[in-house]
C-alpha cells in the first residue's frame, strides 16, 4: 500500500475531492451489452474485481484476456520480458488508420529503428530547452483567458489551442498550415471516430471490410495528409535553402539511426509527425482540461497553485520551472485519476505464466492505467484527488510500476517529460491569469474513453481575472 499521510491543510472535514467517474460493474455482461458498452465507453466495461485483485484472467468476447495488476508482474512484462510481448492486433486496427505506421504503431525492428533514430530529438537537454517557449505558450493563454473576464470558455477548446501554440514554438516553428482551431477539431474528429472499439475489429474481420468509425474519419484524415505533406514540403524547401529553423522537425528530417545510420523515410516522418500532432497534443490538452476540473472543485489546491505561480514568476513574468513542485504534483495525481492513455494491451508472442496463470500464445494480456491508479491494493484513496502524493518525499515512496501515465519499458512514450513539463508551465500560466469556476448549470463531469481520456460533454468555466 503506497503510505498517505493526511494533509490537514488540504483535507478537510468533509474529505478530498472525487471527481465522479462510472462505477465498476459487480456482475459480468452477456456478448451484447459487452459490444454495446466497450463501443460507447470502454471504460465503464471494467469489473469491480480488476480494482481488488492484480491478476484477473477469463474467457471474453475478444478471446483469453489477462489483467494484470500487480507493479512486479508489470515490470515482468513490460520490461524484463518485453520481446515476447507486441501490441495486439485490436490496438493496432484502431490507432493505424489514423496514425499510420510511426513510433506508435510500429513493431519489431521497424519500430527500435524509429526509437533510435527519434530518442535523441527528445531527450533532456533538448526538452529542458524548451521552458521558455512552453512558458511564453501558457503566457499568451492567460492574457487571452483574462480577457474574457467574467464570460463562460470552452476550457477544452483553449487548452488545445495553447498545446498547439506549443508545437508552432517548438516543433513546427515555421508555423502550422491553416488554421489552428480547424487542426484542433480535426484531431478531435478523427479521435472521436476511431475511438469507438468496432465489433468487426473485436471479432478480427478483414481491413477491408468498412468500418463506420473509419468512414466517418475520411474527412478529419484528407484533412491531415495536406497537412503533412504541406509542412514537409515547406520544410524540405527550406532546408534546401539553407532557411530551415533548427527545431524538433528539423532534426527530425536529419535524424540518423546510431547503428546504421539511415535515416527515416518520407512515410515514417509523415506518420510520425501525425502522431506528435493528434497523440501528443491532445493527451496534454485533456490532462489539462481534467486538472483545471479537478483544482476548481478544490478550494485550497487551487489556492496552493495560484500562490506558486506568483511565487515562480520573474519580474518579466517568465516562470521558472524549478519552483513549481506543486503544480506538477497537481499534474501528476490528474494523470493519475484521468490517465492520458487508460489501456495498454499486449499479444503474447509466446506462452508463458505469471504465477499461477498460464498465459497462452497470441492471448492478450492488459494492463490499464485506469485500474492501475485506482486499485484499492495500491492507493489510499485511490478515487480522491489528492496532490500531496507527488509531493516531496511522498513522490518517491510511489511505486514506479504502480503509476503509468506514459507506460513504461521500452516503449515508454517519447515524449513524456516534454509533456509534464509542457502541462506544468501552461498550468501555472493560467493560475497567475484566472481563476476558473465550473458554472452550477454544467452536466456532470464524467470521463468518455475515445483513444484518450476527454470530458464527456465538454468543460464550459466561468473565468475570473485575478489581480
Amino acid at each position: 500500500m503506497l503510505d498517505l499521510p493526511t494533509h490537514p491543510a488540504r483535507i478537510t472535514q468533509a474529505g478530498p475531492f472525487r471527481p465522479k467517474v462510472p462505477p465498476p460493474l459487480t456482475q459480468p455482461l452477456g456478448l451484447f451489452a459487452f459490444l454495446k458498452k466497450v463501443r460507447e465507453n470502454p471504460i465503464t466495461t471494467w469489473m469491480d474485481a480488476h480494482f481488488e485483485e492484480f491478476v484477473v484472467a477469463g474467457e471474453t468476447a475478444m478471446g483469453r484476456i489477462t489483467v494484470v495488476s500487480d507493479p512486479a508482474l508489470v515490470r515482468y512484462l513490460l520490461v524484463e520480458r518485453a520481446v515476447h510481448y507486441r501490441k495486439d492486433d485490436l490496438q493496432k486496427r484502431v490507432l493505424a488508420p489514423g496514425l499510420g505506421n510511426g513510433l506508435l504503431t510500429a513493431e519489431g525492428d521497424e519500430w527500435r529503428l524509429q526509437r533510435r533514430t527519434l530518442a535523441p530529438i527528445f531527450s533532456a537537454r533538448h526538452v529542458a530547452g524548451f521552458v521558455a517557449q512552453m512558458d511564453a505558450a501558457g503566457a499568451r493563454l492567460g492574457r487571452r483567458l483574462a480577457r474574457r473576464d467574467g464570460a463562460t470558455v470552452d476550457v477544452a477548446l483553449e487548452m488545445t489551442r495553447a498545446t498547439l501554440d506549443v508545437l508552432e514554438r517548438t516543433i513546427f516553428t515555421q508555423g502550422l498550415p491553416g488554421d489552428p482551431d480547424a487542426l484542433g477539431r480535426a484531431i478531435t474528429r478523427l479521435l472521436e471516430s476511431i475511438g469507438p472499439i468496432d465489433p468487426l475489429d473485436v471479432f478480427g474481420f478483414p481491413a477491408f471490410v468498412p468500418r463506420l468509425g473509419r468512414l466517418r474519419a475520411r474527412p478529419a484524415l484528407r484533412f491531415f495528409a495536406e497537412v503533412v505533406d504541406t509542412l514537409l514540403d515547406e520544410r524540405k524547401a527550406a532546408l534546401a535553402r539553407g532557411e530551415a529553423p533548427h527545431d524538433l522537425m528539423t532534426l527530425l528530417l536529419a535524424a540518423q539511426d546510431p547503428e546504421t545510420g539511415r535515416g527515416l523515410s518520407d512515410i515514417e516522418v509523415k506518420a510520425n509527425i501525425v502522431t506528435f500532432i493528434a497523440a501528443g497534443h491532445e493527451t496534454t490538452a485533456n490532462a489539462l482540461t481534467w486538472a483545471l476540473y479537478c483544482l476548481s472543485q478544490d478550494e485550497a489546491a487551487r489556492e496552493r497553485v495560484e500562490a506558486e505561480a506568483d511565487d515562480a514568476a520573474g519580474e518579466d513574468g517568465a516562470l521558472r520551472l524549478d519552483r513549481l513542485p506543486f503544480t506538477k504534483a497537481v499534474m501528476e495525481e490528474t494523470m493519475r485519476l484521468f490517465p492520458p492513455v487508460p489501456f495498454l494491451s499486449r499479444q503474447a508472442l509466446r506462452e508463458d505464466r505469471i504465477g499461477r496463470v498460464k498465459i497462452p500464445r497470441n492471448s492478450t494480456v492488459i494492463i490499464a492505467p485506469w485500474v492501475m491508479h485506482r486499485h484499492r491494493k495500491l492507493w489510499d484513496e485511490p478515487d480522491a484527488f489528492i496532490p500531496e502524493r507527488f509531493f516531496g518525499e511522498q513522490r518517491e515512496r510511489v511505486e514506479r510500476f504502480a503509476y503509468l501515465p506514459f507506460g513504461a519499458g521500452p516503449r515508454v512514450c517519447i515524449g513524456q517529460s516534454f509533456s509534464i513539463q509542457e502541462a506544468t508551465l501552461v498550468l501555472a500560466q493560467i493560475a497567475r491569469a484566472v481563476r476558473l469556476t465550473l458554472p452550477a448549470d454544467h452536466p456532470p463531469v464524467t470521463p468518455l474513453h475515445r483513444v484518450t481520456l476527454r470530458p464527456k460533454e465538454g468543460l464550459r468555466m466561468v473565468a475570473q481575472r485575478r489581480s
